[in-house]
């Protein structure tokens, strides 16, 4: 079983069809999950651990692609608590995660992104979130 954590994002939904193109079983996860054929709907609150562990259970794949609110209050209370919650789902079950990050702290690049590319958040919650990436 492959699961889809914050389905319904333009991300989710292309997955999904991939997923159901090549008749491989899935889970779309999300407060509110919506139908895609062949998909298998898990109404869950990521920030919520029994319900992420509940969501993930049985999965050999998960695919976290959850969104929040563009505000760094939300983001400080609530990323930390759903990474957490999906790592130790993922732990429980033995799960692969795949996590399908953001770019927000490379700020303005001019070029291809690579690799090698240096942080360089703009913005405050940029900012933040490297500061909690750092060892």
């Amino acid at each position: 079983m492959t699961t889809i954590l914050g389905a319904g994002g333009p991300i989710g939904n292309e997955l999904a069809k991939i997923l159901a193109a090549r008749n491989t079983p899935f889970r779309l996860v999300s407060r509110n999950p919506k139908p895609v054929a062949g998909g298998a709907l898990f109404p869950a609150d990521l920030a919520d651990r029994e319900q992420t562990v509940r969501a993930v259970a049985g999965s050999s794949v998960v695919h976290l692609l959850a969104g929040l609110k563009y505000n760094l209050g939300v983001w400080q209370e609530l990323w930390p608590r759903i990474m957490a919650n999906t790592i130790e789902a993922c732990k429980r079950a033995d799960a692969k995660l795949i996590f399908f990050d953001n770019v927000y702290m490379y700020g303005k690049v001019a070029g291809p992104m690579t690799e090698n590319t240096p942080y360089a958040p703009v913005r405050r919650r940029e900012r933040s979130a490297q500061r909690s990436q750092q060892p």
